[in-house]
């Protein structure tokens, strides 16, 4: 195995005050399964672009590996896969092509069809595939769950583990627990390396933030009883040094040279007190550059709030025996269930198997009303709060979007700023946000809205894990009304009241 070294890395982006990288230097093992982490914003993506040269940067990268990068672009998807596949990795054979494949639990038939008649999970795992088959190179791989389901977000995790030599953007805990032997991390202050999984990581994080903030107060405290010793030292001193000025001086007039000896006693003592207040002033200095370098990669998340009203009816929803069609094609079928107030109801399921579809057909989205068949009974008057998938279409100033959703600036920037925004990114156009910074608009302006109800559509993707943990601590706290699709596993867990499993032919209550 080889290194990658960085040293003095130094980087932003033209037009930007403030850099991403400051003088960073670090070694990475090219056999590491190495977990990458972060909140959004610091620069994990660039830091990839960065090794794969896409920009100008101060400082020394060297590596013996070439750099492949996940998602790569696929320039003809009316080619069939196998096509495809070939073109990333023009040495592999096609029994190795087909091994890879079968690893990822993607049917060998998807070979021999476009590649654009994939499913989103289905081109995902085919591009890993296909990146892997490269085998002297080190992969770069950001964020390949935003398209996995829970259950092929298990089956991804199975094959990384099995791999080596990658770095692997992702917020999904028990994705990352899965399948890395190290995690490098960017903090607010620094950047680290540690060996574990993420709750390794994270543990050790947690201890550490714990330790500092108890040296904090504790130093806090020292600093506040040295100031007031110094400052009573000071008093002594300067007493003293009267004494000896005036009262001394006094002395020699009267007793001639016997008041020698009391100007020594005199002087000594208040050489004495004046080296007691240097020490204090010494000590305090050195507590206070002590707390200086603590606390300095606490991250700040503090809890958010919610409002959300309160229906007339304990029933806000049911759908009965719905189906949904496009064109043709049947996306869901026999789709019961009932949502009442205070439910917080999870759908999972494959990818196409009509998550999304449900919840923009209870949103009221007008091109799905001609292809439903069966009840669909939704309370009158219900306020929704919808949260879609995709942030992308974010473009714009963020004042200029405040206007057009009419809600609360305050409110709405105070909610950003607990979600990691600085305020320099309150002036930025929302084009140049990171995927996950345009989530988390979507999310603010969200919890901005009072509503009976809060439809929320894979509302984690590209969600840093603090953020994450945030919101799971809001619901747990105000518990609002919620029809979510998500697929971390961790946060399904910990929130959902019932879990609606769909399937091509029927439902499964948990």
């Amino acid at each position: 195995m080889s290194l990658i070294n960085l040293s003095n890395l130094t980087f932003a982006y033209d037009g930007s005050y403030d850099n991403i990288f400051t003088d960073d230097s670090f070694q990475i093992d090219t056999g590491w399964k190495l977990g990458f982490c972060g909140r959004n914003g610091r620069g994990k993506t660039t830091f990839l672009k960065l090794l794969m040269g896409q920009h100008e940067y101060s400082g020394t990268i060297s590596a013996s590996v070439q750099f492949d990068y996940f998602p790569c672009a696929v320039t003809d998807k009316s080619q069939h896969t196998l096509d495809v596949l070939e073109s990333i990795a023009p040495d592999a054979q096609l029994w190795q092509i087909q091994k890879e494949l079968s690893k990822l639990a993607v049917d060998e038939d998807a070979l021999y069809r476009p590649f654009e008649t994939l499913s989103n999970g289905e081109q995902t795992k085919a591009l890993l595939a296909g990146l892997f088959l490269c085998v002297h190179n080190f992969l770069l791989i950001d964020e390949p769950t935003n398209h996995l389901d829970m259950a092929s977000r298990e089956t991804v995790a199975k094959y990384l583990s099995g791999k080596s030599g990658f770095i692997l953007v992702s917020h999904d805990r028990a994705f990352l627990d899965a399948c890395v032997d190290h995690v490098l991390s960017i903090n607010k202050a620094n950047i680290e390396i540690i060996s574990g999984n993420f709750s390794t990581w994270w543990e050790q994080k947690q201890r550490q933030d714990a330790f500092e903030q108890a040296e904090n107060e504790k130093l806090k405290k020292d600093i506040g009883r040295l100031e007031a010793s110094a400052r009573q030292s000071s008093a002594w001193a300067d007493k003293v040094e009267g004494a000896k000025m005036g009262k001394g001086a006094a002395v020699l007039r009267k007793k001639g040279h016997q008041g020698m000896d009391a100007m020594a006693y005199y002087g000594e003592k208040s050489r004495r007190m004046q080296q007691r207040r240097k020490n204090l002033e010494r000590r305090q200095q050195d507590a206070i550059e002590e707390k200086s370098g603590l606390l300095k990669n606490i991250e700040q998340a503090e809890s958010l709030k919610i409002t959300p009203l309160i229906y007339h009816s304990s029933r806000l929803i049911t759908l009965d025996k719905v189906s949904l069609f496009y064109g043709d094609k049947q996306v869901c079928s026999d789709v019961s269930f009932t949502l009442n107030q205070g439910d917080r109801i999870a759908l999972s399921g494959g990818n196409g198997s009509g998550k999304s579809s449900i919840l923009k057909l209870i949103c009221g989205d007008p091109s799905l009303t001609q292809l439903v068949m069966g009840n669909v009974i939704i309370g009158s008057r219900l306020q929704i709060s919808y949260v879609p998938q995709d942030a992308s279409f974010l473009l714009g100033s963020l004042r200029d979007y405040i206007e057009s959703e009419r809600i609360d600036e305050t409110l709405f920037k105070a909610i950003l700023r607990k979600l990691d925004f600085s305020r320099e990114q309150f002036e930025k156009d929302m084009r140049d946000y990171s995927a996950g910074q345009k989530k988390k608009v979507l999310l603010a302006r969200s919890l901005c809205q009072r509503a009976h109800l809060y439809i929320w559509d894979e509302p984690l993707n590209y969600i840093d894990v603090y953020s994450r943990m945030q919101i799971e601590e809001l619901i747990l706290a105000y518990r609002p009304t919620v029809l979510f699709v998500e697929h971390d596993r961790a946060f399904c867990e910990n929130i959902a009241t019932k879990t609606i499993e769909m399937r091509e032919q029927n439902l499964l209550l948990f």
